[in-house]
This record gives structure tokens, C-alpha cells and sequence, in this order.
């Protein structure tokens, strides 16, 4: 995985003058971001924190539009044919662009149809177990080599990044298990509860809140590094070395949207980035802040579909 992935990039003071966004005139109404999912999820906060933000700096309301469906790719053709003028923008998963153009035979849209604007976060996903289940990773190991693929997990679809993380898991540490589809973390989370799922695999803004309501316990998180809100907590590369499996939310606007226009999205989103209070929600849900420029943000995209297509052909993750 790129460096981009592991820290967070710096953000200049100069950022936060709002006088200079506004030069050149633009914004000339309101802004509209997509979001692929429906409301109340992981990118639908991150969103929603950083327009309230970019609101304040770009002088016009930043709005959000929730348009889930079809695995992003509703809400990602609209944004592809929206007008390219910096005014609709979409909030990007890996999903949307690193997982569907390798698996999706009829994407109605391609990489090419979109400028990057900024990569906001990157996330690992965590594996947790019930209080009567595995303790600990060689605990699961152990129990995955005692009753190969019996042992259940959920996720949200077999062509998801959460699914194709626990397999890159799977494959490393050795071990088969049997994955469970779920429309969303909450019918998974009811089964969790239910004792019917054995584990559940998702983001940190559903597994924080499982640990902190002693719900269950996570036995390590598919990063190469540890998540700084749970220090205690292993990451599976340190028992499965090389292991990185993160996905990614960012911002993009249509193809040839002006440079000026994405020059003023791209400081107003990353001064929303650099606020302390938004930094310390995205770290408490397990996300690792980046605000990064268009360029790097390009470069991250051309390299994610480098890296996951081959694993994607290896693990034969089903074309749709």
C-alpha cells in the first residue's frame, strides 16, 4: 500500500482563510456532495462533518445527497454526470472505484469520468468475536483449524472491500471460514448479538461501539498498524507480516471540472480535515485522517487498482 494510506498529511494554515476560496467566483450556489450509502453510516458522518466545515469556509451551503444503491454505483453514475463545474461532488469508497471497475462487467462509469479532489480517510476493518468465542487471534486460528468452514462471518456482499479483507485474513493466517451476506451492520449486528453469527467484520464506526458497550471483543484490526483509539488491540499483520487490507473514502467531482474549482474544494476539505474536533471523531471510529492534494489523490486511485487486481483474480471474488 502506498505511504499515503499510513499518515497523515500536514495541513497548512493558509488553508483556513476562508477570502481566498471565494476568489475567482466560485461557489456560485450551493454544493451538493453524493453519497453512495444510505444515511447514518460511516461515510454518511464523514460526510456531514466535513460540509458542515466547508460550509463555513466556502461561504455557500454544502449540502449532502444520499444515493445508495447497486454497491456505490447509483450514487457514483449520477455524480459522473452531473454538471462538471465543482458544484456536485461524490464521497467515494474504495468500493466505488477499486473494487467495482475490476469486478463490474457494465460499470456505467469509469475512473477517467471523475477528478480526484482529495483522499479524506483510510480504515482497516475489525474481526470481533463474542465474550464466548475466541480470545484472541491464534484463539481463532486454533478454533478456524478445528472446524474448517463452519465457523461464520459476516459482511455485505461478496464483491465488497469488508469481504475482500477477511479473505486476504483468510488466505495468510491459512484458515476457511464460511461467509454470511447482510444488507448492512445492522441486520449483522442482530445476528452477532443473537449468537446465530460468530463474527462480524466491519468498519471501526461499528465495531467501536460493540467494544465500548461490552458487546463483544476485537481480535485485531486488518491494518498493517494499529488503530491508535484501540492501542491494546493487534493488527493481523502482526501475525500475518505484509498484510494491509484498508479501503479508503474521498472526495471527487465530474471530469474536467475547472482546476480553480477544485483547488477551492480541495483547501475548504482539507482545512475540514485539519479541524481538531473532526480529526478526533474520524480517529475515535478507527479511521486514519489523511487530506491529501488532487495529485496525490490521483496517484493513490491509479495504484489502488494495481494492487487489488490481482488479489481480486486470486481470490476469484464473483464478476457481476
Amino acid at each position: 500500500m502506498s505511504n499515503i494510506t499510513r499518515r497523515s498529511l500536514g495541513v497548512s494554515l493558509s488553508l483556513l482563510a476562508a477570502p481566498a476560496l471565494a476568489q475567482g467566483g466560485f461557489p456560485q450556489r450551493n454544493i451538493t456532495i453524493i453519497v453512495p450509502f444510505a444515511p447514518g453510516g460511516s461515510t454518511d458522518i464523514l460526510t456531514r462533518l466535513l460540509a458542515e466545515r466547508m460550509t463555513q469556509t466556502l461561504g455557500r451551503a454544502v449540502q449532502v445527497e444520499n444515493r445508495p444503491g447497486g454497491n456505490t454505483i447509483v450514487g457514483a453514475e449520477a455524480a459522473a454526470r452531473a454538471q462538471p463545474d465543482g458544484h456536485t461532488l461524490l464521497m467515494a469508497a474504495g468500493t466505488t472505484l477499486t473494487v467495482n471497475p475490476i469486478i463490474q462487467r457494465n460499470l456505467p462509469y469509469k475512473l477517467e469520468d471523475f477528478a480526484p479532489v482529495t483522499l479524506a480517510t483510510t480504515f482497516p476493518f475489525a474481526v470481533i468475536a463474542r465474550h464466548d468465542g475466541p480470545a484472541d487471534i491464534p484463539a481463532l486460528v486454533a478454533a478456524a483449524r478445528a472446524r474448517p468452514g463452519r465457523i461464520t462471518y459476516g459482511t455485505n456482499g461478496p464483491t465488497t472491500l469488508t469481504n475482500v479483507a477477511m479473505l486476504m485474513v483468510l488466505e495468510r493466517l491459512g484458515v476457511t471460514m464460511q461467509d454470511v451476506t447482510y444488507r448492512g451492520d445492522a441486520a449483522q449486528l442482530n445476528d452477532f448479538l443473537a449468537g446465530t453469527l460468530d463474527l462480524l467484520v466491519v468498519a471501526g464506526s461499528t465495531a467501536l461501539p460493540v467494544l465500548r458497550n461490552n458487546q463483544g471483543r476485537i481480535l485485531g484490526w486488518t491494518s498493517a498498524q494499529r488503530v491508535p483509539s484501540t492501542p491494546d488491540v493487534p493488527s493481523f499483520a502482526e501475525f500475518a507480516p505484509g498484510l494491509d487490507a484498508l479501503s479508503w473514502f474521498g472526495l471527487l467531482v465530474p471530469a474536467r471540472t475547472p482546476p480553480a474549482a477544485i483547488e477551492a474544494l480541495n483547501a475548504a476539505a482539507v482545512a475540514a480535515l485539519g479541524d481538531a474536533r473532526i480529526r478526533e471523531r474520524l480517529t475515535n471510529d478507527g479511521q486514519f485522517v489523511v487530506g491529501s492534494s488532487p495529485a496525490e489523490f490521483g496517484r493513490f486511485l491509479a495504484t489502488q487498482l494495481e494492487v487489488w487486481r490481482p488479489i481480486l483474480s486470486r481470490m476469484e471474488v464473483p464478476l457481476n
